[in-house]
């Protein structure tokens, strides 16, 4: 396990409305520095979605199970990966008072890729100097506004 490859992924979410015209956007970092930077947006989205999609399509450009820190100014998307995705599967996907978890496709998705990689989450004050932070946030938006425009989603 531990002769996995470590990564760094910074990710975050844009979205005006809610929902609205959305973005996403990720800064990967190797162990030896190497990035990949990706973004995109989709027209009609709520911002958690985009917050839990930049997490996600990070997650699949690694071709090898690894070892992966994430961080995000997302509480949403770091406490469900930390704290409550456990518990909502043990209860059938539904949250307290029985209600049903809200974007259950992408945790599904998350659960999926956890179990491949080794996630540690950590949140980060989003627009709080944080330099990957800021240059995820201004990706994030680029891809919801071109997706206001009429883009599609890309990366």
């Amino acid at each position: 396990m531990e002769d996995r490859p470590i990564f760094t992924l910074y990710t975050d979410g844009a979205c005006s409305g809610n929902p609205g015209p959305g973005g996403w956007s990720f800064i990967m970092r190797d162990s030896d520095g190497e990035e990949t930077v990706e973004y995109g947006g989709d027209p009609s989205t709520t911002n958690n979605r985009m917050e839990m999609l930049a997490v996600i399509e990070g997650l699949r450009r690694l071709s090898d199970s690894s070892r992966v820190q994430v961080y995000s100014d997302s509480k949403y998307v770091v406490d469900g990966l930390a704290s409550w995705l456990d518990g909502w599967i043990a209860r059938g996907w539904k949250r307290a008072k029985n209600q049903p978890v809200l974007n259950r496709d992408l945790w599904e998705e998350l659960d999926r890729l956890r179990r491949v990689h080794d996630i540690t989450t950590h949140w980060v004050r989003g627009h709080a100097d944080h330099p990957e932070n800021e240059r995820c946030d201004g990706l994030a938006v680029q891809g919801r506004d071109e997706a206001a425009r009429g883009g599609v989603n890309h990366s």
